[in-house]
C-alpha cells in the first residue's frame, strides 16, 4: 500500500480528513457552499487551522445555512468579530454574508451544485498526479470558476481558493496515484455524479 498524500502529515485530524473527505464528490448545494466558505477563510492560513476550528465555524454560522446568513448585517459581523473560536477577519466575514446572497441567486436559477459541477461536465477530473510537485496551485479551470463566481457576486474566491475547493469537494481527484485513497476516489467518478439541470 502506498503512502498518503504528503500534505496529510502526522496529525490525526488531518489524516482523518484526507482519508474520509478530501476528494470525495460532494453534490449537496449547502455542503458545497460550506466547503467554499471554509476555503475562503483559509486564504493566507494553513488548512489545519481551519479544520481545527470547523465545528466552531459551524456553530457561529448557524450550520452554514446560507438562507439564514444572507439576512445578516452589521450586528452579526460585530458579534462574529468577538468570537475567538473562528478566524476573526472582517473582510472574510462580510464576504461570507455577500456569498450567501450570491448562493441564493445561483441556487434559485440553476442550483448551486449544478452550476459548480457544470464546469467539469458533471464528472470529477482525474489528473493522476505522480507526486505532490505535480499538483498545481490553480488551473485555467479554477481561474474560470473564480471569474464566474465573482461575476455572480462572490468575494474572496480567487483561482487558488477555487482550486483548493475543487480538490476538497471532489470536482478534481488530486490524490497522488500511489495514495491509498486515489483509486477509491477515482471509482466514484466513473459516471456523472450529478444530473444536468432541467
Amino acid at each position: 500500500m502506498g503512502e498518503r498524500c504528503a500534505w496529510a502529515g502526522d496529525d490525526p485530524l488531518y489524516r482523518h480528513y484526507h482519508d474520509t473527505e478530501w476528494g470525495v464528490p460532494e453534490t449537496d448545494s449547502r455542503a458545497l457552499w460550506e466547503k467554499l466558505v471554509l476555503e475562503t477563510f483559509q486564504a493566507g492560513l494553513s488548512w489545519i487551522t481551519i479544520l481545527r476550528k470547523r465545528e466552531n465555524f459551524r456553530a457561529a454560522f448557524c450550520g452554514f445555512d446560507p438562507d439564514v446568513i444572507a439576512g445578516w448585517g452589521a450586528p452579526q459581523v460585530a458579534e462574529l468579530l468577538q468570537d475567538a473560536g473562528i478566524v476573526r477577519h472582517r473582510g472574510k466575514i462580510e464576504a461570507t454574508i455577500a456569498n450567501a446572497r450570491a448562493w441564493q441567486r445561483i441556487e434559485a436559477e440553476q442550483g448551486f451544485a449544478g452550476y459548480l459541477w457544470s464546469h467539469v461536465d458533471r464528472c470529477p477530473l482525474q489528473p493522476r498526479p505522480a507526486d505532490m510537485s505535480r499538483v498545481p496551485a490553480h488551473t485555467p479551470l479554477s481561474r474560470a470558476l473564480a471569474s464566474g463566481l465573482r461575476a455572480r457576486g462572490f468575494r474572496f474566491c480567487g483561482p487558488t481558493t477555487t482550486y483548493a475547493f475543487m480538490q476538497a469537494a471532489g470536482l478534481v481527484n488530486d490524490h497522488i496515484v500511489t495514495c491509498p485513497r486515489h483509486a477509491p476516489v477515482a471509482a466514484m467518478a466513473r459516471r456523472p455524479v450529478i444530473a444536468p439541470a432541467g
